[in-house]
């Protein structure tokens, strides 16, 4: 069994990462842990210049890189192989996400309800929502971050 981990580092994908753990765990599986850089590239110059909008990109794919390390340690401590890991620039999360699924042949997508932005409860066109509804997989959609204390 493949599974994709999509992760950005927010709390929602760290747990998204341990349901992977466990399924890993209870069944031979191979894990794909990927973050997904958005590209702003397509911006008009008018809007933010190339050195801005090259900066912003820099920090986001930072981002994503120590995300993806994070989740590399976190499936090594708990000795669970990680059959890849990329870091992806693309326009559109979610068809990024659905890309890498086919092209990679996953059969379970894990990943978290929310990511870094807490904005509205009712978010339409939210990552995880588009990737729930054109996935060529199941998904397995985690839906609260472990408790704080």
């Amino acid at each position: 069994m493949k599974i994709l981990v999509p992760v950005d580092g927010s709390d929602y994908s760290t747990e998204a990462l341990k349901v992977a753990i466990e399924c890993a765990k209870a069944k031979a599986t191979r894990i794909h842990v990927i973050s997904v850089v958005q590209s702003i590239g397509g911006m008009d110059d008018h809007e933010i210049s190339p050195a801005r909008r090259d900066r912003h990109e820099e920090i986001l794919r930072a981002r994503a890189v120590e995300a993806v390390n994070a989740a590399c340690d976190l499936l090594g401590k708990a000795n669970v192989v990680v059959a890849s890991q990329s870091t992806i620039s693309s326009v559109s999360i979610p068809e990024a996400i659905i890309e890498f699924a086919e092209t990679e042949e996953i059969d379970l997508i894990i990943i978290g309800s929310r990511g870094l932005s807490q904005s509205s409860r009712f978010k339409i066109g939210s990552i995880a929502n588009q990737v729930v509804r054109y996935s060529p997989c199941s998904v397995y959609l985690v839906k609260k971050p472990p408790l704080t204390n």
